[in-house]
């Protein structure tokens, strides 16, 4: 059975709100499930990784709460947010405080053929 979620946040656009609180909602679940997760945000997706990006942005019937809290509410919860490298020479690297990591392609290649963990794509 497997022990770890990977969630890589890759087709994930910011400026489509709808399509963010499955990743991060799910990854929250599953670490209060006691399993490791981790969240891994590349291509347009590491804009949220960015200060002050996910911060203004809400789920359509989502309440005040802005897309950051969720982030927050699942680090907090034990979830790993990290950030691909290329994805730094894109959106830069001012990031918020809950980045635990930068990682590059080898790492998300190699925790994706791990044996027990198990990898959603968003």
């Amino acid at each position: 059975m497997a022990q770890k979620l990977v969630i890589v946040m890759v087709n994930t656009d910011p400026a489509n709100p709808s399509e963010l609180g499955a990743p991060f909602f799910q990854a929250t679940v599953a670490a209060a499930m006691d399993y490791q997760v981790e969240v891994i945000l590349t291509g347009r997706s590491g804009e949220l990784a960015k200060k002050g990006v996910a911060e203004h942005i809400f789920l359509p019937n989502g309440g005040t709460r802005s897309v950051y809290d969720f982030m927050q509410e699942s680090h907090s919860a034990g979830v790993k947010l990290k950030i691909c490298t290329p994805t730094l020479e894109i959106w830069g690297d001012d990031l918020i405080p809950e980045i635990d990591e930068t990682v590059g392609a080898a790492y998300v290649i190699s925790e994706a053929m791990t044996e027990g963990t198990v990898t959603f794509t968003y």
